[in-house]
C-alpha cells in the first residue's frame, strides 16, 4: 500500500457512514466541484490493528499467489458518463526477489517476469518483449519499474514488503465502518482510510486477515470515479518452482525499449 494505495490501491468510495461523524469545520475542499480534502488526523486504534494485522500476515509469508482483479472506470467518449474495465492478474511472488504476473485479460495479455536480476515484460500477441536489469529486491524493482517505464500495478500494496510501513504516514484517517459477509464469500471487517489524495474502503478478512477487496476514489480526479481490486485464490507460502519467474519463449520475442511496450495495465489517477 503505497497509497500506490496512494496511488490507486487504498482509495475507495466509502459506502458507510464513519463510525465517528467528522465535524464540516475539519475538511477543506480541494477545489474540485464536489470534493472534499482529507480531514485533520484522525486515527482509530481498532482500524490501525486491522491494517497491522493484514500487513503482518503478508509480509510475513515467504512466497504467495493470488488472482487480482482490477475495475476502473473511464468515461464514455460520447456521454462522459462513467464505463467499467477490468484486468485479472495472476500473481506469484517469493521474497526478496522475484515476481510473476500473468495477465490473460481483459484486452490484450501480457506476461512480466522479475528474477531478482532482470525484469520482463512479455506481451505475445505482439510477440514484443521488453528486458531490462533490475534491483534485487520486489520493493526496489518495482519502484524502477514505475520510474522508466510508467509499469504499476493495481495490487502493488499488498506485494511490498512492510504493507502498512510504506503507507503509514500518509493516512490521515482510519476507521472501522463495520463487518461484511458478502465479499470474498467469507467474514470480512471494513476499514475507511483516507490520505491527502484519497478515500479508501478496504475489506480485510476476520479470521485470516487477508485482503478481500479495496476501492478507491481520488479527490483531486474529475468525475470521482471508482476504482477496485479483489483478491481471490490466497495461497501463503506455496512452494514454487524456481523456473516460474523467467520465460525462455518471452526473453527470445523480438526486443523493445520498456517505455514502448504497451502492457495493459490500467493508468492510475494522479500517477
Amino acid at each position: 500500500m503505497r497509497f500506490g494505495i496512494g496511488r490507486m490501491m487504498l482509495a475507495a468510495a466509502l459506502l458507510a457512514a464513519p463510525a465517528v461523524p467528522l465535524p464540516a469545520a475539519e475538511t477543506t475542499t480541494t477545489g474540485q466541484p464536489g470534493a472534499t480534502a482529507a480531514p485533520a488526523l484522525r486515527l482509530d486504534p481498532a482500524a490501525v490493528a486491522l491494517l497491522k494485522a493484514m500487513s503482518d500476515r503478508l509480509a510475513a509469508a515467504h512466497s504467495m499467489s493470488f488472482t487480482a482483479i482490477a475495475t476502473y472506470e473511464s468515461p464514455a467518449l460520447i456521454t462522459h458518463q462513467p464505463l467499467a474495465y477490468t484486468t485479472l492478474s495472476q500473481v506469484t511472488l517469493q521474497r526478496p526477489d522475484k515476481l510473476r504476473v500473468i495477465t490473460p485479460g481483459d484486452g490484450a495479455p501480457s506476461a512480466f517476469y522479475y528474477d531478482g536480476k532482470q525484469m520482463m515484460a512479455y506481451a505475445p500477441d505482439s510477440g514484443l518483449v521488453a528486458i531490462a536489469d533490475a534491483p534485487p529486491t520486489i520493493d526496489a524493482m518495482l519502484q524502477q519499474a514505475d520510474r522508466v517505464a510508467a509499469l504499476y500495478f493495481p495490487f502493488t500494496d499488498v506485494i511490498v514488503a512492510n504493507p502498512y510501513q510504506d503507507v503509514a504516514g500518509e493516512i490521515r484517517l482510519a476507521y472501522v465502518i463495520g463487518r461484511s459477509h458478502v465479499v470474498g464469500d467469507t467474514e470480512t471487517d471494513m476499514v475507511g482510510v483516507v490520505t491527502d489524495a484519497l478515500q479508501a474502503q478496504v475489506w480485510i478478512g476476520t479470521a485470516d486477515h487477508l485482503p478481500r477487496m479495496i476501492r478507491a476514489t481520488f479527490f483531486g480526479e474529475p468525475g470521482q470515479f471508482r476504482h477496485q481490486v479483489e483478491f481471490r485464490d490466497w495461497q501463503l507460502d506455496p512452494t514454487l518452482a524456481p523456473d516460474l519467474f523467467w520465460s525462455a519463449k518471452a526473453a527470445a520475442a523480438k526486443r523493445i525499449e520498456f517505455a514502448n511496450l504497451d502492457m495493459n495495465i490500467p493508468s492510475v489517477p494522479g500517477h
